[in-house]
This record gives C-alpha cells, structure tokens and sequence, in this order.
C-alpha cells in the first residue's frame, strides 16, 4: 500500500508541478517575452525567434539530459521522462492563455509559480528533464543548494538572451530566476 501511495504522489507531483510551469512560463513570462532559465529558458528564446513551440523545443534539448539519466539513475530518468514529456505537453496546451499584467508583476508572479512547481516535482524525485536534472545530479554530488545551482545555470541562460531580447526582458528575467530558483529550494528542501 505504501508503494502506490508513493508512486501517486510522485505521478501528482508530476502533473502538478507541469502545470504551474505551462500557466508561469505562458501566463506570465511569455507576454513580455522574459526567460525561465534552463533548457525552458533555450526554448523560449527559440519560440521568440522562430515561433516555434517551446513546450517541443525543451523536450528535444532535453535528450541527451535523459539518456544521462538512464545511465546514472535509473529512478530519476523515469520520473525526468515523464515530466519532459508532461511538462512539454502543458507548456504547449497552455500557450494560448497569457494574462498581461505589467512587467514586474509578471516577472514575480511568473518566477513564483514555475519555481514552486519545479521545487514539488524535484522533492518527488521527477523534473522536467531540462537544467533541473543536471542540479538534481550535481546537489547530490556536492554540497551546493539546489536552488543555487538552478539559479546559477539559470542566469547563464537569461544572459544568452540579452542580444535578442534587450536589458529589460534580461533585468525582469534575471528577478524571474531569483525568484523560481528560491522558491525551487523552499519546495524541495522543507515540504
């Protein structure tokens, strides 16, 4: 019995967590054209440039982050797996749904709900296969904050698309960050 309730947490935890980042990134993100980071962070800057869906663009940059996975941890791959797959099939299905508020409060609000579901599906030993994969691996291996290293790698991204979005999509993209990454740890680390 303990089994299934473990394995229905996780599968919740899983929905859950890919649906608060298909109504963060497409919500609130996606309206000012701001960045998550990570490979959700690539894939936006893909959908601006080339209008292309960003939910398929990170669940094909998340491959090879997969088959790691495979190798190294073969519990974390399938929960990695299914929340590529679930993630990118929530952040498309919610693309038509954008709430424009100004700048500001879309970068908090938006940073508020991609970090907390980040943070339930990393405490329930699933992600969305893109950088959050890579910190779950490097937080086990030393003694780094998760959410640090999510930050971190995060604000690598929002960097890369300074050329094409301009400082204030980079400025509001970098509070997104501080904010997800934040939160991300309170989730995985305390609840």
């Amino acid at each position: 019995m303990e089994g299934v309730v473990r394995i229905f947490a996780r599968a919740a935890a899983l929905v859950i967590g890919s649906i608060l980042l298909g109504i963060g990134i497409n919500g609130f993100l996606v309206p000012h054209q701001l960045l998550d980071g990570g490979i959700i962070g690539i894939a936006l800057i893909l959908q601006y440039y080339f209008d292309f869906p960003a939910g398929l663009w990170s669940a094909l940059l998340s491959i090879p982050l997969i088959i790691y996975a495979w190798v190294k941890d073969r519990n974390q791959f399938h929960g990695s797996f299914y929340g590529m797959i679930v993630t990118a099939v929530f952040i498309d299905l919610f693309a038509p749904y954008q709430f424009f508020l100004p700048i500001w409060l879309s970068a908090i609000l938006g940073g508020a709900i991609c970090g907390i579901g980040v943070g339930i599906m990393l405490r329930y030993k699933t992600s969305t296969g893109g950088t959050d994969l890579i910190a779950y691996f490097v937080a086990k291996a030393t003694p780094l904050n998760i959410g640090f290293i999510i930050a971190f790698m995060d604000g690598l991204i929002v960097l890369l698309g300074y050329q094409t979005l301009g400082l204030q999509s980079v400025v509001f993209s970098t509070i997104t960050i501080l904010i997800a990454g934040y939160l991300a740890s309170v989730c995985y680390e305390r609840f």
